[in-house]
């Protein structure tokens, strides 16, 4: 994961999944003041395309929030194979 710092230590946080090198899913995380917003790009991986789907906005009312949702879905993604960057 990597993050873009604010005065809460997170401003904007991104996270790269993939699964035998190949992306499977794009994380942003975003503060937009009194909002927490998650974006995910979700890239087929049983299909020819490369264009990724765009699922969310997911909104949360605090960082916490957000980071959780985050942090459970990586997890799921992690048990399925995947790697995280």
């Amino acid at each position: 994961m990597s993050a873009a710092s604010d005065s809460n230590g997170l401003g904007a946080l991104v996270s790269d999944v993939r699964r035998n090198g190949r992306p499977v899913v794009r994380f942003r995380c975003a503060d937009h003041g009194t909002e927490w917003v998650v974006e995910c790009d979700v890239y087929p991986v049983d299909q020819l395309s490369v264009q990724p789907r765009t699922s969310g906005p997911y909104v949360f009312a605090s960082v916490a929030e957000a980071k959780a949702f985050m942090d459970e879905s990586m997890l799921a993604l992690q048990y399925l194979g995947c790697d995280l960057r």
